[in-house]
């Protein structure tokens, strides 16, 4: 299930678990090419987050090129993954 942050004060509970995050923008064209393909994945809870409204929260995970993908289990960074990815390079990913 794809989710969008909407309050910056929800990201600690919505990264409890397995989440794949998403940090995205609007005018960025390999985001836009990502999101269909994060939509088909049925696997892992997606939380998608827009750079441009939280830019403070991007920061805070060193994001610096988008989109940028992390893999965080139980509020942990497990892995990060930058650039647009194919399905197939995502589910490895996420393992």
């Amino acid at each position: 299930m794809v989710k969008y942050l909407e309050n910056e004060s929800e990201f600690d509970e919505l990264i409890k678990g397995r989440v794949l995050v998403d940090f995205y923008a609007d005018w960025c064209g390999p985001c836009k090419r990502l999101m269909p393909i994060l939509e088909d994945i049925k696997d892992i809870d997606i939380l998608k987050v827009n750079v441009d409204s939280f830019g403070d929260l991007s920061r805070s995970f060193g994001i610096m090129s988008i989109p940028t993908l992390i893999l965080f289990d139980n509020k942990k960074e497990i892995k990060k993954s930058i650039g647009f990815k194919t399905k197939e390079e995502i589910l490895d990913m996420i393992k």
